[in-house]
């Protein structure tokens, strides 16, 4: 019981939320609301909420707070146009396309774009805008985007001189062409992800390790076009390269491995599952050094063997 005259000792109340509802969006619903000393609106926009506060909330609960008022929707605005970071994956499932662009309008200043699940979608006529008004962007994931163009490519290129990170995965409008340009313009690139980019070949490939030496992450796989040659070109252009992707890559062989163990000593996962015409005695070397190798256990690896003598593959109960 308080006592008169004693001063009110501060009381902690927690809430127990839902599970779809953030403590901290309710709370700036609350002080919106309730007549207080201080209002969360009446600190400083761009100094404090944007930077230290609304960064902690997922960008759906901040689309929400929109709703709650004008100045919120204000404030939300401000957000936006200064958000560093976009990931379609945090609005839900599928972001509708009028929301994206919507969203992306006013903002120059992203350094990360990610969109890998709005290939539904996605087309040149919504990525272009927000590529060319965005040019300190250092990642950008575009996987699966099967409905871009090589203008895509080329637009990203001439906009992102500092790009760092880009993942193209299974985006098969990615041509030699539109690699080239990447290669000129983005030689700071540290990690290219082009896991079946089917219309990529060897020289291609070539051009841009050549062009982009910095490289530590390199994805090829599911490219039946790329063997020894673009192996033995990355191994030789990037010593800096520690992961590489070759799963898949039919026409690889040991002498292009051998290469790669000379000359990256700083390798530490490869990756040659599927690679049949790839063996243990150009493995050895690597596997001696404990770099992480992704290959097919020994029995399947026999299996196909056996099917390529013999035209078929027989049927083995592996049960035990």
């Amino acid at each position: 019981m308080e006592r008169p005259g004693e001063p009110r000792r501060g009381r902690r109340c927690e809430l127990i939320l839902p599970g779809s509802c953030s403590s901290l969006a309710l709370w700036c619903l609350m002080m919106s609301v309730t007549p207080t000393r201080g209002c969360l609106l009446d600190l400083p926009w761009e100094d404090i909420l944007v930077p230290h506060i609304l960064c902690h909330l997922p960008l759906q609960q901040l689309l929400s707070l929109q709703r709650v008022s004008k100045s919120f929707q204000s404030l939300i605005q401000l957000y936006l146009a200064n958000m560093r970071c976009f990931d379609s994956s945090q609005i839900g499932p599928a972001i509708p396309r009028a929301a994206f662009v919507n969203l992306l309008k006013d903002n120059e200043v992203l350094q990360q774009l990610a969109l890998q699940n709005c290939s539904d979608w996605l087309t040149d006529q919504e990525l272009l805008p927000v590529i060319g008004q965005n040019h300190h962007l250092h990642q950008i994931q575009l996987k699966g985007c099967a409905q871009l163009s090589r203008h895509a490519l080329v637009a990203i290129s001439l906009s992102c001189p500092n790009l760092r990170q880009l993942s193209l995965a299974h985006c098969e409008w990615v041509d030699s062409l539109s690699l080239r340009s990447l290669a000129d313009h983005c030689k700071a690139l540290e990690a290219v992800d082009l896991t079946a980019c089917r219309q990529l070949k060897d020289e291609a490939i070539c051009y841009l390790v050549q062009k982009c030496g910095r490289l530590k992450s390199l994805s090829l796989a599911v490219n039946a076009n790329v063997g020894d040659v673009a192996v033995e070109e990355t191994a030789k252009c990037c010593p800096e390269l520690e992961h590489l992707d070759l799963t898949g890559c039919l026409r690889v062989k040991n002498d292009s491995i051998r290469v790669l163990a000379e000359y990256c000593p700083k390798l530490r996962s490869l990756k040659v599952k599927h690679c049949h015409n790839v063996a243990e005695s150009s493995l050895s070397i690597l596997r001696s050094r404990g770099v992480e190798l992704d290959v097919e256990p020994p029995l399947q690896r026999a299996l196909v063997l056996l099917q390529d003598v013999v035209g078929f593959a027989p049927f083995i109960n592996l049960q035990i």
